[in-house]
């Protein structure tokens, strides 16, 4: 199988997370700018999330347009990303909803650490369908960014139970970090410019 189906399903099922995402901030009732003061904890956490998707989005496209091979483990690994992903809409409601409550900043610690264990274990297939000796094999070999990402989404996890709006911080650290997409691939001569 070619890596364009696999592209552009995964940007349509992207596209169609965040569409649902911004469905569901709610309209003020009102016609004063001081209704909008109460959608503020859901507009918070829809760009938070819209930020974690398009970082997800970004990254995605580095490493499958450094692929040359696409396997049934590839595709089966893609799906259990966009599985995870999937979920980004439901929590981002859930943590807007009730304000910040403990429970929905914790399952949405959860959905993003799952996927950024998805995101891994994509990148893994990927690499083994490519070879060891090929350009993408060596560009992710240093990744200190996965490496901290997963302590610190479950430090968040953990700052949950007790401060969750410390928890959020955290959560947004690591999407800060990730605000510069990944650009082992490039350096390491996997990337033409499109």
């Amino acid at each position: 199988m070619g890596k364009t189906r696999l592209e552009v399903f995964s940007d349509g099922v992207l596209a169609i997370i965040i569409t649902i995402m911004v469905l569901e901030l709610e309209v003020p009732h009102s016609v004063e700018l001081t209704a909008l003061w109460q959608l503020v904890p859901g507009f918070l956490s829809y760009v938070l999330s819209f930020v974690f998707l398009a970082i997800y989005w970004n990254n995605h496209h580095h490493l499958l347009h450094a692929a040359t091979r696409v396997t049934g483990t590839v595709l089966w690994a893609n799906s259990h990303l966009l599985f995870w992903l999937s979920l980004v809409p439901f929590a981002t409601g859930w943590m807007g909803e009730t304000s910040f409550a403990p429970a929905p900043v914790i399952v949405y610690g959860f959905i993003m650490l799952m996927a950024g264990l998805a995101a891994y274990l994509l990148t893994t297939a990927i690499v083994r369908a490519q070879g060891p000796a090929s350009v993408l094999a060596k560009a992710m070999r240093r990744d200190w960014k996965s490496m901290s990402a997963g302590p610190l989404l479950i430090i968040g996890i953990a700052l949950a139970f007790v401060h969750p709006l410390l928890a959020c911080a955290v959560y947004a650290l690591v999407a800060a970090m990730w605000l510069i997409p990944d650009r082992r691939i490039e350096l390491a001569g996997g990337n033409e410019p499109d």
